[in-house]
């Protein structure tokens, strides 16, 4: 058996809006479980191999930190079937792009805020060759 990530768990404000975010990048992900104890709410999201844990704010304190500089998770990045799609649905619903990189022969990518200002990257692979897709030099 190959390891796989099965899930992340990541900290947003609204549960609905991450859950809007993302299925309307990847509509094949469904609510797979959710819920809600007397500190705050969850869901997990995703398909039946590998999903996003996500779970509401319980204690809203701003944090001062610069991404890709300090500590902390930058982004999560998915693998789709076609990202220019993807971008474009996001950004019909209002989501901020960040970048849309297209000079690797090998892979696109969009790169995405949501309503939280997390950033999320989406993946197209144009080939099945895992040494085209997985080259870092070009």
């Amino acid at each position: 058996m190959n390891s796989y990530v099965e899930h992340a768990n990541i900290t947003v404000n609204n549960l609905t809006n991450t859950i809007a975010f993302l299925q309307t990048a990847m509509p094949d992900f469904k609510v797979r479980g959710e819920g809600r104890n007397e500190h705050y709410g969850w869901c997990h999201l995703g398909t039946d191999t590998s999903y996003i844990a996500l779970q509401e704010v319980v204690i809203d304190k701003p944090v001062d930190r610069v991404p890709y500089r300090q500590l902390g998770v930058n982004h999560i990045g998915f693998v789709v079937d076609d990202v220019t799609l993807v971008a474009e649905k996001l950004k019909a619903a209002g989501f901020e792009e960040i970048s849309f990189e297209e000079s690797h022969p090998s892979r696109k990518r969009a790169y995405f805020f949501d309503t939280d200002g997390i950033e999320w990257e989406f993946i197209e692979y144009l080939t099945d060759a895992m040494d085209s897709r997985n080259d870092y030099v070009l």
